[in-house]
């Protein structure tokens, strides 16, 4: 399906997170960039896309992901996503 409509941010973040539940970290992030490349304001892929950059110990890669989601959410008027991001970097410190 994703190669009918590789624009498709769903579709996208759906193999993202197949590739992050599959231990297959390195590919998960990837296609989270993937996403926020062709739609800056999907909020879910900055949060999930930090949380896998956690796991593979890039603290700041997860930071910059966070932060760059908190301020397009707040564009976007995602409040509860955005809530998300500022709780996920309040942790992470």
């Amino acid at each position: 399906m994703l190669a009918q409509s590789p624009g498709d941010s769903r579709l996208r973040y759906m193999l993202a997170n197949e590739f992050k539940n599959g231990g297959q970290l390195e590919q998960a992030v990837r296609e989270f960039r993937a996403i926020l490349a062709h739609d800056a304001n999907y909020g879910p892929a900055y949060y999930h896309g930090g949380q896998t950059l956690e796991k593979l110990n890039r603290p700041e890669e997860a930071r910059a992901l966070y932060a760059a989601g908190i301020e397009a959410t707040r564009r976007a008027g995602d409040a509860h996503t955005r809530g998300e991001l500022e709780a996920a970097l309040a942790l992470l410190g």
